[in-house]
């Protein structure tokens, strides 16, 4: 076995080795390595695959190669997928391959020399023409050059007809430059949005004609409407950009980007040029990219149209999710999605939350409620969205952290009315106090949650709030504070406090009493003893007020503790036997 092994090893070596020395071609070596991942000779097709790429290949003469056998792509893709051996150079081949197809694409001079064949042939400008609807949004720039050129005006029935034959492809350029100033051109643009007949361009098209003074440009625009759908007419163009910007937020494919490149693009009209400009983005938040901007869109044509807000602060959410580097044209000092979340109104960030749980997007519910709990009170955060209280429904989301950022958005503002799931808050605010360490949630987050709960614990319990019932954590709060977390166990301490049962009363002072605590936590748990006594008297049991009262007589004890406990049972206020007994015992000595 040994021997079969190092033979294919210098059979490979050979093989290679004789390839490299005889000057094999890219076509070659491009076959070579499809028919050796076909057989399954793994070592002899890595081998020449990395012949491919240390002849350094042209792009686009790699994308024509792999273009001549059809299964090809298909084989490089099965195994960039599936072969861990040969995962490395399928993923660099299947790079070149996609900048071969870029450059085809884009190159400008190809673009600009398929613009002047328009006007020459009859076979040339149809050639032309699907080459350019080929290039897709690329060719679009170069297409409105030639059309505002008055250089070119023989041109311009030719170029005017093809650039109303292009596809979906072209409509983002074309709409982003109608807010050229160019009355001519535009009036071009217009034209080809309604002979192309793409949806995508009504809200646009219905904004021109609710807005434009001049009226040759109004009619261009209804006669445009109407050819794609009439119905729009009645529409108006804030309510067709936030049906837009719904479509890009929940990724359509009918407003989808071509699927050729990793990346798309978000185009902007230039005004200083007079030229459509484009910036690359991520195709991990282009969806929610455009639709913000179409929220933007939304609130230019209406600034009433309130679900614009909320859709575009969701939008701006998911694109934060995605952990790419924010596109250039947001500029330097742009805020984060939480900073106008917390500017917004509760209103706008409880229609985003409603369609988030509705979603179930765990990252943008989670941030709506944070924001929530930063600037709304409780009638904000109890607010109905239709039949439903959005902040109350995610009181019992799927997702742990976001019951419990809802339980302290909640409690955080002591509610004073009765609602439906009010219970539901203490039941989160128990369960966040004994997470500490939780899997689902990590050390960090489930100490932090832990922490933010207890304190709202705390407020709870000291304003006597009717409404959010703190007994109910009581088990959980007893739990907690036997626990080794002295900031958690000394606030668990502090509500129990405020719990008129014995067995709260009971627990705080077990803590009181055990010297296997720290000092200062016992200190503090006195103080939350006392406190517990002098609101629900005495509770205690007889072995406990009988250790309290030795505590007291101690002379070995910590002076601190021993005070803290004399006062502790001082507020007892106890027959007086005792204390009678304590004042001669020490006078005896």
């Amino acid at each position: 076995m040994i021997r079969n092994k190092t033979w294919q090893v210098m059979s490979c070596f050979f093989i290679l080795c004789v390839a490299s020395v005889y000057g094999a071609t890219l076509q070659e070596n491009w076959n070579d390595f499809l028919h050796y991942t076909a057989v399954g000779r793994i070592d002899l097709a890595k081998g020449h695959a990395q012949l491919v790429l240390d002849s350094n290949p042209d792009p686009v003469e790699l994308l024509k190669i792999s273009e001549q056998n059809p299964q090809a792509y298909g084989i490089l893709l099965r195994v960039y997928n599936n072969s861990a051996e040969l995962k490395d150079v399928a993923s660099k081949l299947l790079d070149i391959i996609e900048k071969g197809r870029f450059e085809l694409r884009t190159n400008p001079e190809i673009i600009k020399q398929e613009i002047a064949r328009l006007s020459t042939t009859e076979r040339g400008r149809i050639k032309a023409e699907q080459r350019l609807r080929n290039a897709g949004e690329y060719a679009v720039p170069f297409l409105l050059d030639a059309i505002s050129d008055p250089a070119r005006k023989k041109e311009l029935p030719a170029i005017t007809v093809a650039l109303s034959k292009m596809d979906r492809d072209a409509i983002r350029p074309l709409v982003a430059s109608l807010e050229m100033s160019d009355h001519a051109t535009k009036i071009e643009v217009v034209r080809a949005l309604g002979k192309i007949k793409y949806p995508q361009s009504l809200a646009y098209l219905k904004y021109i004609y609710e807005t434009a003074s001049a009226q040759d440009l109004k009619e261009q625009a209804l006669n445009a409407i109407k050819s794609i759908d009439p119905n729009a007419l009645s529409v108006s163009s804030a309510k067709l950009f936030y049906d837009l910007a719904k479509d890009y937020y929940y990724h359509y494919d009918s407003v989808a980007p071509r699927s050729d490149f990793t990346f798309a693009n978000i185009w902007f009209w230039d005004t200083q040029e007079n030229r459509l400009k484009r910036e690359k983005v991520s195709k991990k938040y282009f969806f929610e990219l455009m639709s913000m901007r179409s929220c933007e869109w939304a609130l230019r044509s209406d600034e009433n149209t309130s679900e614009a807000i909320s859709l575009w602060i969701a939008s701006f959410f998911k694109v934060e999710e995605t952990n790419v580097a924010m596109p250039k044209y947001f500029g330097q000092g742009h805020a984060d999605a939480m900073t106008y979340a917390t500017t917004a109104g509760p209103e706008y960030l409880q229609a985003a939350l409603a369609m988030a749980i509705k979603d179930q997007d765990d990252y943008v519910v989670l941030n709506l409620v944070e924001a929530l709990a930063v600037n709304a009170g409780e009638s904000s955060l109890l607010y109905m969205f239709g039949t439903t209280q959005p902040l109350v429904d995610a009181l019992t989301y799927k997702s742990l952290s976001v019951r419990y950022s809802a339980a302290i958005a909640i409690g955080s503002v002591g509610p004073t009315v009765k609602f439906v799931g009010d219970r539901k808050v203490v039941d989160n605010l128990s369960d966040a106090i004994v997470r500490v360490g939780s899997a689902e949630l990590g050390e960090q987050s489930s100490l932090s949650y832990a922490q933010r709960a207890m304190d709202v614990l705390v407020d709870l319990a000291i304003s006597n709030n009717d409404i959010v019932d703190v007994t109910q954590a009581k088990e959980s709060l007893i739990k907690v504070l036997k626990s080794d977390n002295a900031d958690l166990a000394i606030k668990a301490s502090k509500v129990l406090a405020f719990i008129d049962a014995p067995e709260a009363q009971r627990a705080i002072v077990k803590i009181a009493i055990d010297e296997s605590y720290d000092t200062n936590l016992r200190l503090s748990v006195f103080d939350s003893l006392t406190v517990s006594i002098k609101k629900f008297g005495n509770m205690l049991s007889t072995e406990q007020v009988d250790t309290l009262y030795e505590m007291s007589a101690s002379r070995e004890l910590d002076a601190k503790i021993r005070s803290s406990a004399a006062g502790a049972y001082g507020s007892l206020n106890l027959p007086s036997k005792k204390v009678k007994t304590l004042i001669l015992d020490q006078a005896k000595k």
